[in-house]
């Protein structure tokens, strides 16, 4: 689905990304890992056309610098961080505005038939369509990033790219975006590439995961293979003791719930 060969970008004269080359398959999630200023959201917009590259990004085989504007819209969506200011759109006009790329008469042209029933099954798919017709501006965070996110599916791309979509969003949030997003990607010619900070969370999109530090890569192979020591010396801490005493917490709280509730 995606391949990305020896690409290096950066910005001005110097390269953040250096010589990553992977691929992505047909329903795979992809995490890219790696800590703060490693190069990940510059590989992002590499990926997406937003910085010129050096090396070869292709989408089904076709290298996205050889597409039109409208034909990249069709390739690859982001879905990124939620910004601070919205129009006071509804929730249905938003979604909407994914259809954009598929626009036969112009950006700003009537919606047809095949456009309403993609909004309508993307707010579905994320569980908004009773609330179409809310504005966006009355919504919560967690809500808003779902409307973003049927906006995203609505748009009916090959590749979504993920830009830490999750931050400031509650725990039951993140999961739900996650499981949404895989599920998508189980569902068709799609796959997703994701940046997320939360390991946790990140190992539970991911199938496969790429390791970046200093803009190159470290490793890339299934996620649940990533060698911990390897994820502790890029990180620069005990990554794996750090989850474990997480765990123990965690274990060591229910334990003593247990003892409370048993009966004398």
């Amino acid at each position: 689905m995606l391949e990305v060969e020896h690409l290096s970008c950066g910005y001005g004269s110097g390269d953040i990304v250096k010589d990553v080359s992977f691929s992505v398959r047909r329903g795979e999630c992809l995490g890219i890992l790696g800590p703060n200023g490693c190069g990940k959201t510059t590989l992002l917009r590499g990926i997406a056309g937003v910085l010129p590259v050096r090396g070869r990004v292709a989408v089904c085989g076709r290298e996205i610098r050889t597409m039109r504007p409208k034909e990249r819209g069709q390739a690859v969506a982001v879905l990124a961080q939620m910004s601070g200011s919205y129009f006071s759109y509804t929730v249905y006009e938003t979604v909407l505005l994914g259809r954009y790329a598929h626009g036969r008469r112009g950006l700003f042209s009537a919606p047809d038939r095949e456009d309403r029933l993609a909004a309508e099954e993307s707010l579905e798919r994320v569980g908004l369509l009773q609330l179409r017709d809310r504005l966006i501006t009355e919504l919560s965070g967690g809500q808003l990033q779902r409307v973003f996110l049927a906006r995203t599916f609505a748009q009916a791309p090959r590749v979504i790219l993920l830009d830490e979509p999750t931050n400031h969003l509650d725990l039951k949030y993140q999961v739900e975006l996650v499981g949404a997003l895989r599920e998508w990607a189980a569902d068709g010619e799609r796959c997703v590439v994701g940046v997320l900070h939360d390991l946790n969370l990140a190992f539970s999109f991911a199938d496969t995961a790429l390791l970046m530090e200093d803009g190159k890569v470290q490793s890339f192979g299934p996620a649940k293979e990533t060698d911990a020591e390897l994820l502790s010396r890029v990180y620069g801490m005990d990554v794996g003791g750090y989850m474990r005493a997480a765990l123990a917490r965690w274990e060591k709280g229910e334990k003593a719930h247990a003892a409370v509730q048993k009966p004398v």
